[in-house]
């Protein structure tokens, strides 16, 4: 590890650019305690802290929703736009075909997402600004409602997302990493020390042993996020001799690597997108004056407060939008064609429909492992709070999952850009 971090600074380039992201999420922190005003601060934490869902998109955003930051809305809005512009891409056959086009159909489609991303923004800080003003428990935590205070805060959260976006591209230029990942890794990370800190103050001798207990649990979720996140299945292809002129082309072996979890952690998101939804209706018309309306309302709303309820029903939602999202990023017809246009085969089976239906049953079989795991690592903070019946002692495992793959994700952009340098000198 000194000898790698030696490497790191010798590296000129390198090094700067590592300063120049460090400061870009030193920028982030500071715009994330910079508040709106017209919020009860100390009602807005008490809501954070009832609601576990929220609670977990607080995380993502590092504390800037709890703040009622400038950046409340985080980069949530700029994922959303990207989700919602790869499903277009399956149902829209214009973006379909401009996502074959390469470098310059991505680029149009990034643009696309940007400008998406400002409508988004903008009706989301608008429902959580109305969410806030109808909290049912406790005091109100906003009681401003003037359309000047409305439009004031909106545009200032939508202008905190796309400023968030544009300095997470400014991360992507510098080639260490996806920018927009490293803010959410950020955001997660910054959590960690006030977490600490409430070990360290509620500390008791008696609790050494569910401390020892909640470390060790703590890594192996580590140690099975890292295992699961790099398992792959390496299907074998051969491709066959072609002779070109005086030469001869192909006739080697290699593998197709198909991944355990291909969908990443955007079916959590999926799904923990869905389950807010019901809740958020629910308060909404929990004060309705029509008793059948109010009643139908609360009635939900308790039922979404349902733990077991609530954990069941999020675990199967991660499955079935695993298996959805996966069926959108890898299609076997034409990675079959793709492999027959290249000259190459799966050994014992025919190029085409016969390699597509191969590569449809291995993913059918390895994303079930996925989606499981995803699905446990979804309710986990559920799962702790169980076991322990701590509410602070409670392993976040989406927020794992992100950490542990961007760090992942992070150290290979590293290594690739000093391997890089080292050719140079050839």
């Amino acid at each position: 590890m000194i000898d790698f971090l030696k490497k790191i600074w010798l590296n000129k380039e390198l090094r700067r650019n590592l300063f120049i992201v460090f400061g870009i999420l030193v920028i982030f922190r500071i715009l994330a305690h910079i508040p709106i005003p017209g919020a009860d601060l100390e009602a807005l934490r008490n809501f954070f802290n009832r609601n576990q869902i929220f609670g977990l998109l607080n995380v993502f955003s590092g504390g800037a929703m709890s703040q009622f930051s400038i950046i409340t809305l985080g980069v949530a809005s700029y994922i959303n736009a990207s989700i919602i512009m790869q499903l277009l891409t399956v149902i829209v056959p214009r973006l379909e075909a401009l996502q074959k086009e390469g470098e310059r159909g991505q680029y149009k489609i990034n643009q696309y997402t940007r400008y998406l991303t400002v409508p988004l923004a903008f009706v989301e800080s608008y429902g959580f600004i109305i969410l806030l003003s109808k909290s049912s428990a406790g005091t109100p935590i906003i009681t401003n409602l003037s359309p000047f205070f409305i439009l004031s805060a909106c545009i200032t959260m939508t202008a905190g997302t796309v400023l968030l976006v544009w300095l997470g591209e400014l991360i992507s230029e510098k080639g260490i990493g996806n920018g927009i990942s490293l803010i959410i890794f950020a955001g997660i990370i910054a959590r960690a020390p006030q977490a600490v800190q409430e070990v360290f103050v509620l500390f008791e001798p008696s609790k050494i042993p569910l401390l020892i207990g909640f470390a060790a649990a703590a890594l192996a979720i580590i140690f099975g996020i890292v295992i699961i996140t790099e398992g792959q299945r390496n299907i074998p292809v051969t491709y066959a001799k072609r002779v070109r002129g005086m030469r001869m082309y192909g006739g080697v072996s290699t593998h197709l690597p198909l991944r355990v979890t291909q969908a990443g952690v955007i079916p959590i998101i999926f799904a923990m997108s869905l389950m807010l939804f019901p809740g958020v209706i629910a308060q909404f018309f929990a004060g309705a004056k029509t008793p059948l309306i109010a009643s139908s309302a609360k009635a939900i709303e308790a039922l979404f407060k349902n733990q077991v309820f609530f954990s069941t029903f999020y675990f199967f939602l991660v499955l079935a939008f695993t298996y959805f999202y996966t069926s959108i990023i890898f299609k076997p017809d034409q990675v079959a064609e793709n492999i027959q246009k290249q000259g190459g085969f799966i050994p014992g089976l025919r190029p085409g429909r016969q390699t597509a239906e191969y590569l449809q049953k291995i993913v059918t079989r390895i994303t079930l492992a996925g989606a499981i795991f995803l699905g446990v690592v979804a309710v986990l903070p559920f799962i702790m709070q169980e076991v322990t019946g701590n509410k602070s002692l409670v392993i976040g495992g989406t927020g794992l999952l992100i950490v542990v793959s961007v760090a992942i994700e992070f150290m290979k952009q590293i290594e690739a850009q000093l391997i890089m340098k080292s050719y140079e000198k050839y």
